[in-house]
């Protein structure tokens, strides 16, 4: 059995009022504590706080990305469903396709979404690349 660390409750909650971790209710927030969490994982060492808001971050961006969890849609739903959700038009999505051609051609079910394209997704809408695969 793995030794837990001892957390120190004044440096925890001093990181906890600094990152201020919430239910997550708006893709800002979702993007916000991606943020925190990118930043504490590319520290060198963490200290047993930084673990512990790290583990609890990735509590609340799981929770919030099971929303996007669509039971029973093909990758072509969920990507149509998402622009839906943001007010999408198949323009934004030319940085994730690289052309127009291509995005229309996903977009109307003429071509399957590559894997590359379901990684550049999975990024641009912060949400897992199975939905997409």
């Amino acid at each position: 059995m793995e030794k837990m660390a001892v957390i120190n409750r004044i440096s925890y909650g001093q990181l906890l009022g600094q990152a201020l971790p919430g239910i997550i209710e708006s893709d800002e927030g979702n993007e916000r504590l991606i943020a925190e969490l990118e930043r504490l994982d590319s520290l060198p060492e963490k200290s047993p706080e930084q673990v512990a808001l790290a583990d609890l971050l990735t509590l609340l961006v799981q929770q919030f990305e099971l929303r996007y969890d669509l039971p029973n849609t093909t990758p072509l739903e969920a990507l149509q469903s998402l622009m839906e959700d943001r007010s999408l038009r198949q323009r934004d999505l030319l940085t994730v396709f690289g052309s127009s051609s291509v995005a229309s051609d996903v977009l109307n079910g003429k071509r399957e979404i590559s894997k590359l394209h379901a990684r550049r997704l999975a990024e641009f809408f912060h949400v897992p690349v199975s939905l997409f695969i």
